[in-house]
């Protein structure tokens, strides 16, 4: 089964590792990491880390999956070019502008929240204590 997860994983986490092992459990784990462009756009700032360093950093930690920048400019292409059998979302992650659930090809699973008092991004960029 092919499992897809997007997101920005800027400074990965264990709530990002989490997610990521969650896809691995249920099969063939592809990972599509947000455009720098992209991720301003929606949130409103720059991730920390640029999309290249983002992409090497899943790929180290989990090279058993399939990693992938985002398109720019159809948020749905890498979707449709993997055709993943299940889509898994974090617990309080948004589709992309433009994209809603009837538009995804395959079954949406969200996960549950890990220790998002700790490990929550905006969190953790306000509190640079938490390793």
């Amino acid at each position: 089964m092919r499992v897809l997860v997007f997101g920005t994983f800027d400074r990965l986490h264990p709530g990002h590792e989490f997610v990521l092992n969650e896809g691995l459990k249920r099969g063939e784990l592809y990972v599509v990491v947000a455009r720098d462009a992209t991720v301003e756009h929606i949130k409103g700032s720059k991730p920390e880390q640029p999309e290249e360093e983002r992409l090497w950093v899943i790929q180290k930690e989990f090279p058993e999956a399939h990693v992938v920048l985002g398109d720019g400019e159809n948020y749905l292409k890498p979707v449709l070019m993997v055709g993943p059998n299940l889509i898994l979302l974090g617990y309080d992650q948004q589709l992309p502008p433009g994209v809603r659930l009837e538009d995804l090809p395959c079954s949406i699973e969200r996960l549950p929240a890990y220790e998002p008092e700790s490990f929550k991004s905006s969190i953790r960029r306000g509190n640079r204590d938490i390793v």
